[in-house]
């Protein structure tokens, strides 16, 4: 279960020594933003190091720098090499760009012994070109996993404003999400910024969540409490969620053609619904 993504600096040993138990479901170790180009060569080598020998027990998502930069090579040369769960290509504007990430992979698990495949991608879009280009992203190739939304790049290459209400970037939010859905891949809303603002982080969330999104990235510990909890299931929405299902199994006891509960039929939909509540609530009970 993926809920909260945190991103963490890997150009700090501090930070990745306790990346494990900051609460978020996945971390993202960073190369990218939050490391400066004349710390690029060392924070590559930390967090190399750190998966090799810390052995978290979170998934781990290493974001690389952009293919047309002048690390990108040596970001995926190192880290392949310690098998991350993920990596999060940036810039990505088109399906090309992940089939390019992909072959590399392919050929760097080859020579460093790694199952062909293993390692997966979460391609993040973060220009006008990749919001267009989002279905063709989420379906280039089979180790696309989900797709991200990084809302600050997306409004400066777009030329607005980003703001709290989040109007600039709505119809991103909506493309992409039915971009991943239509792909078959989960998708993962951009960070709210603000780290002291929780009430509008919750309010934030909760608007991704109503969209469809999976979940969503934070660049602050301590807003992980309130992603996750958004994220999982209410204890209301599991309890219809069973509801549903023993309504079911006793009208097919009964020879029942006809379903409703609390006065509403139970059609397709709502089984899809309360299947994945379910499968919500036992994947966050049962950890990763």
């Amino acid at each position: 279960m993926r809920r909260s993504m945190l991103f963490l600096p890997g150009n700090s040993p501090n930070i990745l020594l306790n990346a494990d138990f900051l609460g978020s479901d996945s971390i993202i170790l960073d190369l990218e933003d939050a490391v400066s180009p004349a710390e690029k060569d060392s924070a590559r080598i930390l967090v190399r190091n750190a998966i090799r020998t810390l052995n978290y027990t979170r998934e781990v998502i290493v974001r690389i720098n952009p293919t047309d930069s002048p690390y990108h090579q040596d970001d995926l040369k190192q880290i392949v090499a310690v098998k991350p769960d993920m990596i999060m290509p940036t810039k990505v504007s088109c399906g090309d760009d992940v089939k390019s990430v992909a072959d590399c992979l392919s050929k760097l698990e080859k020579e460093n012994g790694i199952e062909e495949g293993s390692i997966k991608l979460i391609p993040l879009i973060e220009t006008a070109l990749g919001v267009e280009n989002a279905f063709e992203i989420a379906s280039a190739d089979s180790r696309v996993q989900a797709i991200f939304l990084g809302g600050e790049d997306l409004t400066a290459d777009l030329h607005c404003k980003r703001t709290k209400e989040g109007r600039e970037i709505f119809y991103a939010r909506s493309r992409m999400v039915n971009a991943a859905r239509a792909a078959g891949v989960d998708v993962y809303d951009t960070p709210w910024t603000d780290v002291e603002d929780f009430e509008g982080l919750v309010r934030d969330a909760e608007f991704a969540k109503s969209l469809g999104f999976s979940g969503k990235s934070s660049i602050n510990p301590r807003q992980i409490p309130f992603i996750n909890e958004v994220f999982s299931p209410t204890a209301d929405e599991i309890q219809y969620a069973k509801d549903v299902f023993e309504t079911i199994e006793k009208a097919k006891a009964e020879g029942k053609g006809v379903v409703a509960l609390r006065g509403k039929m139970i059609d397709a939909p709502i089984v899809a619904r309360a299947k994945q509540v379910l499968e919500a609530a036992e994947a966050i009970k049962g950890g990763r």
